[in-house]
């Protein structure tokens, strides 16, 4: 059996007098159960002494170590394969953020057989926080398979419980740019409208009755002859939520065949997949407190596509 992985931190000053079961949950990012286990188990030593009870207290500076459950057996951990285009533009011991491009996925999936995020990162030799199932080791967002731009991945659990946990209060700036087609009206605005399955189309979403809410604000930037350069940023963050809005409005991206977009322009543009790319990141770094930004540049596809829309003006 492989050997089981450990973590070793300081208690923050913010879990001070706190249950250990619920300080290993909150800065592992484990189930409270998974927690309780551990304890009983005697897996989790507070400053050199395994705790006696799930319910004892800590302090904050001392020193928690915890040895984490193994993996499921039918879980198969991450393939290490080289993604080409996948570049790093910052890795510390924390975080690592990086650049993905068209045609990657942020990590496996049943019926997904190519190219990941996270087998990218193993191929390269970056150790990801092991929050999650294996195939899923440090990621906290996604972006689309055909939408390239920014994400970032965790390195440490304490980035990893974070950063899900920033995401999930939408305290994440997440800016994109895409071309609609046509011109959206009002040119800035904010679309409101819960995503949920669609009603005949497994594969697609939609705007529905009793979807999940769902919340775009976006700025027209670049006016063109049949489309608009949009600026948009994202309060929630459902599959697809970008392409299903700008869709329900009838100005589908670019591109997009699945939500609706004319193959005739998205031939004369040279486009094989939709015009959206996530260009802007910005949040308070795990480790240091401080905010830091990312920004992207629009990959050669979508620069070409766009030169063309120009010269149409």
């Amino acid at each position: 059996m492989a050997e089981r992985p450990t973590r070793s931190l300081p208690i923050p000053e913010g879990f001070e007098g706190q249950r250990v079961d619920q300080v290993v949950s909150r800065l592992l990012g484990l189930s409270r159960t998974v927690a309780a286990e551990l304890v009983t188990a005697g897996d989790v030593i507070v400053d050199g002494r395994a705790c006696a009870t799930k319910s004892e207290r800590v302090s904050s500076g001392a020193w928690l170590e915890v040895t984490l459950p193994p993996p499921p057996e039918d879980v198969q951990a991450v393939a290490p394969e080289p993604v080409e285009g996948l570049d790093v533009i910052h890795s510390d011991d924390d975080i690592v953020v990086v650049d993905k491009p068209v045609g990657v996925a942020a990590h496996s999936s049943p019926g997904w057989t190519g190219p990941t995020v996270t087998g990218g990162l193993a191929a390269a030799g970056y150790r990801l926080s092991v929050h999650g199932a294996d195939e899923r080791q440090g990621i906290v967002h996604r972006l689309d398979v055909g939408t390239s731009g920014l994400m970032v991945v965790a390195k440490s659990e304490r980035a990893y419980s974070e950063l899900k946990r920033a995401f999930k209060e939408r305290r994440v700036s997440k800016r994109y740019r895409a071309v609609a087609q046509g011109h959206p009206d009002p040119l800035s605005g904010t679309i409101d409208g819960p995503i949920g399955r669609h009603p005949r189309h497994d594969y697609k979403w939609a705007v529905v009755a009793d979807g999940k809410p769902s919340v775009t604000h976006y700025d027209t930037i670049e006016v063109f002859p049949g489309a608009s350069l949009m600026d948009i940023v994202l309060e929630t963050g459902r599959t697809h939520q970008i392409r299903v809005h700008f869709s329900a409005l009838g100005h589908p991206l670019v591109g997009d065949a699945t939500y609706g977009a004319d193959p005739t322009m998205t031939e004369k543009l040279g486009l094989t997949r939709q015009w959206l790319h996530a260009y802007r990141l910005e949040f308070v770094h795990p480790g240091t407190g401080r905010t830091v930004t990312f920004e992207s540049e629009y990959p050669e596809d979508l620069q070409s596509a766009l030169a063309r829309l120009r010269v149409e003006q």
